[in-house]
């Protein structure tokens, strides 16, 4: 099994190359590198005793974050008769943070009024310190944003209100 030291310096390297997915398995574990668009590298091993995930990289709560926060709420109140029209929601797949853009210095994926196709990413929820995409089920357009960024969700709660097209 690799060392700690040996899986940082192969995160290191992957990031500096152009490899965006490395896998290295041996009798009882598994190591998987994949690096995302969004510059987060995830490590994941697995053995025959309880399996253990690290993720090397996640956002920070920053100020910006805290004033995207404050554009939702105005966003939200300034789209009240536009809430009404929503008739598909997305829901969270589990109990984790959510978060609506990759990293706290990009736009969030969606806000009320973008154009959504199926398979579209329009957030992140971290659970056990995993990034898991969620990804539209439908094809339309956002009508209600129904979380704040960097809020605890539950498994099953609606996170955005879809017209669907």
């Amino acid at each position: 099994m690799l060392k700690v030291d040996e899986i940082r310096e192969l995160i290191e390297l992957i990031d500096e190359s152009s490899i965006n997915e490395f896998s290295y398995e041996t009798e009882n574990a598994t190591i998987k590198l994949k690096k995302a668009t969004e510059k987060i590298v995830e490590t994941v091993a697995q053995t025959e005793a309880p399996q253990s995930q690290q993720v090397i990289s996640q956002p920070a709560v920053t100020e910006q974050r805290q004033e995207e926060n404050a554009a939702v709420n105005n966003e939200q109140a300034d789209e009240t008769d536009t809430q009404a029209n929503g008739d598909y929601e997305i829901v969270s797949p589990m109990v984790g943070t959510v978060y609506r853009a990759s990293s706290p210095e990009n736009e969030p994926y969606v806000k009320n009024g973008t154009v959504i196709s199926e398979g579209s990413i329009v957030c992140i929820v971290e659970a056990m310190k995993l990034f898991n995409e969620i990804e539209s089920e439908v094809d339309g357009e956002i009508v209600e944003v129904l979380v704040k960024d960097g809020e605890l969700v539950e498994y099953g709660q609606p996170l955005f209100r879809v017209k669907k097209s």
